[in-house]
């Protein structure tokens, strides 16, 4: 059976809690901190918070993020998918699509719940 232990995994997500300094809304999935931070981007929050590497549920390691009351929009759309970023080093880190799209228009606040970024453990 494959195994990988806590550190293999500990050491990918903990880019995620050292590294990553502001999350953006997206009109679509990006692919490219350009995409992310700029093409797509509708709006961002820079008071992100990111747990160290902790397990998750029915196996493997996630990083937990804190949730987000206070991202400001700055483009109208509609809001698919989030993206986390380190912007002092211009890498996108990670991205998923939201719970529900949103239409969101320049100058609201947009707000997101708690939610985990996890590698399960392998098959």
């Amino acid at each position: 059976m494959a195994t990988l232990g806590d550190r293999v995994f500990d050491n990918g997500l903990s880019v995620l809690d050292t590294e990553a300094n502001k999350i953006l809304v997206t009109s679509q999935e990006a692919t490219t901190f350009t995409n992310a931070n700029s093409t797509y981007a509708l709006g961002n929050s820079t008071s992100l918070s990111i747990a160290a590497p902790s397990d998750r549920t029915g196996g493997g390691r996630k990083v937990t993020v804190a949730a987000i009351s206070d991202g400001s929009i700055t483009g109208t759309g509609t809001a698919t998918h989030y993206a986390i970023v380190d912007t002092a080093n211009s890498r996108l880190l990670a991205t998923a699509a939201l719970t529900a799209s949103q239409s969101v228009t320049s100058g609201n606040t947009f707000t997101l719940a708690t939610f985990d970024i996890g590698i399960p453990d392998p098959a």
